[in-house]
């Protein structure tokens, strides 16, 4: 086929000898099958921020470092160069994450480079060699159901034990290979401990895993997964042997409001004591 303009300089670097074909195309990245010397490979070629549909990209790369206090100044600006290195950050999460959660145990495909927008990455395949399926592409029984939401929960709990929450789990970013699910598609993972919104993807992504599982599994219908596992999480005692039952327990204890008012109170105060000790220092 003919080469992607994106790919040439792969290419001429000796990165990729060949590419073989486009294996999808989804809502922020085109993916090719390519041959990097005796091996097939993936190339993730990444679509510029116009040409993305995935919606409320802030959300997602809230909480994201940059390397230094002129990009991040260059970022909040909204200038070109902050959006040519909000761009990249965007670019290279994806790689970042991969790194991170192959070394947590977490099933991923493993990475090779991010270069100029292009990630190169393990094609994950089946027992037969061919290109793995998606998981809404798989035949389900009841109990293979059952298996594979235990194991998509067992690596959503090693994902944020990393400190990684993926943020768009469902069955479309989910391969199967000869031992089971792998997770794909990262770019738009957040730092569980750096996202205001963490809590809320990890549970919507685990919703999604429910939803979908309890079409062939009833049985999942009714679990809360996700709020166990953030809860556990903000307890501090989530770890990767922790053992899960999807149930919830209810605090029906009556808020104190009286309580609560004085903690308001307290805080108001405590931000006119900050402001007037900083006009008080501008005005010395």
């Amino acid at each position: 086929m003919k080469t992607p303009k994106r790919l040439e300089p792969l290419i001429e670097d000796g990165l990729v000898d060949e590419v073989l074909r486009q294996l999808m195309s989804g809502k922020e990245a085109k993916v090719y099958v390519v041959r990097c010397g005796d091996e097939i490979r993936c190339a993730k070629v990444y679509k510029e921020a116009n040409q993305r549909s995935f919606k409320q990209a802030s959300a997602y790369t809230e909480g994201r470092r940059v390397k230094n206090s002129r990009q991040a100044r260059a970022i909040a600006k909204g200038s070109k160069y902050g959006r040519e290195v909000q761009e990249e950050a965007w670019q290279t999460a994806e790689v970042d994450a991969l790194y991170r959660l192959a070394h947590a145990g977490v099933r991923v495909p493993e990475p090779y480079i991010c270069f100029e927008g292009v990630l190169l990455m393990e094609l994950v395949t089946d027992a037969s060699g061919d290109v793995a399926p998606r998981l809404n592409d798989v035949e389900m029984s009841e109990a293979l159901a059952l298996d594979y939401h235990q194991q998509l929960l067992q690596q959503v709990v090693l994902m944020l034990c990393a400190g990684v929450v993926h943020g768009d789990l469902s069955e479309y970013n989910i391969l199967v290979d000869a031992d089971g699910p792998v997770i794909i598609d990262l770019p738009q993972a957040v730092d569980a401990a750096g996202n205001n919104s963490a809590g809320k993807m990890l549970q919507r992504d685990v919703d999604n895993l429910r939803i979908y599982f309890s079409q062939f599994a009833p049985s999942l219908a009714k679990s809360e997964y996700g709020k166990e596992i953030w809860g556990l999480y903000q307890a501090g005692v989530l770890t990767p042997e922790v053992v899960l039952t999807g149930r919830v327990k209810r605090d029906n204890r009556p808020v104190d409001v009286r309580a609560v008012l004085n903690e308001v109170e307290t805080v108001r105060k405590e931000e006119e004591e900050r402001r007037r000790y900083q006009a008080e220092s501008r005005d010395v």
